[in-house]
């Protein structure tokens, strides 16, 4: 009877066996054409690449989601691509007019300059050239300020973004204001020794120059043209150095903002206990237990 009973079973698992499989190949069917792709409506932005044409041009049709990075990064080169993706279409016509005018005039002025000599024409047109940078600039924090993040608050590629934008802006969006006089201070100090070296090293390359050439009729300085080349490669070297910790202290700041805009969410509970107790452990091949002490930690 208990073997008639096995083979039963035996026989009914067999026959499922046909069943199941369809089964699941009914299931893979209905999974594999319900799938979310990338280039459907609702994908999400991919972070883990720097820049994709793909997302950058999807976001731009308003076809899928698009990473901050991945519209800096193209808002950069394509200038108002920030703009076309945050739906802020009136805002081309001002940073494109902005831009074309500052360029346009600036080239103006400076062919007057080449043609009279008027330092007052050099002026207006670094001044035009400056206004076209500026509308450039506010074209990138407008659309970064604009860009709706739904993830997190605040946004780490937003901080990011912020501090290379503005130094210092980054830490006000993560509500670490107290930092900016801190790296305000280090990089004006290392853009006011980068000028002061540079105009130095400018001042004794001049004055080596002076005292090495060859021209007649030509009036000496009184140092020589050694002295002026030590002091020459000496400011130069410092010059080069002030660059070198501007650029360390510039990019410091960006990490800050991008490392804290992380941290905001990490908490430390204040109930931070260390428990002690001692404790028997059996021994497996010993006849008689061992003492020990037993740590433990809550936070």
């Amino acid at each position: 009877m208990r073997f008639r009973a096995v083979i039963a079973l035996a026989a009914a698992a067999l026959l499922a066996l046909p069943l199941r499989a369809q089964y699941r190949d009914d299931q893979f069917k209905r999974d594999a054409f319900s799938q979310n792709y990338a280039d459907t409506l609702t994908a999400d932005a991919d972070s883990s690449k720097l820049f994709s044409f793909k997302e950058f041009f999807g976001g731009l049709t308003h076809k899928r989601k698009a990473s901050i990075q991945n519209l800096t990064i193209g808002s950069a080169v394509l200038v108002g691509g920030y703009q076309i993706y945050n739906k802020d279409y009136w805002k081309l016509p001002v940073i494109y007019g902005g831009i074309g005018a500052g360029v346009g005039f600036g080239i103006h002025f400076n062919n007057k300059f080449q043609a009279t000599g008027d330092t007052k024409y050099k002026t207006y047109s670094t001044l035009c050239y400056a206004g076209a940078a500026l509308s450039y600039w506010g074209s990138l924090m407008d659309g970064v300020t604009f860009y709706k993040d739904d993830k997190r608050r605040p946004s780490p590629a937003k901080a990011t973004v912020y501090s290379l934008l503005l130094p210092g802006l980054g830490q006000i969006y993560n509500g670490e204001a107290w930092k900016v006089p801190l790296y305000w201070g280090l990089i004006a100090g290392g853009i006011y020794f980068w000028t002061d070296n540079n105009v130095q090293y400018q001042r004794w390359k001049w004055t080596h120059n002076m005292a090495t050439t060859t021209e007649e009729g030509v009036e000496r300085p009184p140092q020589t043209g050694e002295t002026a080349k030590h002091y020459r490669d000496v400011y130069r070297r410092y010059r080069d150095y002030s660059i070198l910790f501007t650029a360390v202290f510039y990019l410091l700041q960006v990490i800050d903002a991008n490392v804290f805009a992380y941290m905001t969410d990490f908490e430390v509970s204040d109930d931070l206990t260390l428990h002690m107790e001692p404790s028997i452990q059996p021994m497996q091949y010993a006849s008689t237990p061992a003492l020990g002490m037993t740590i433990g930690f809550k936070f």
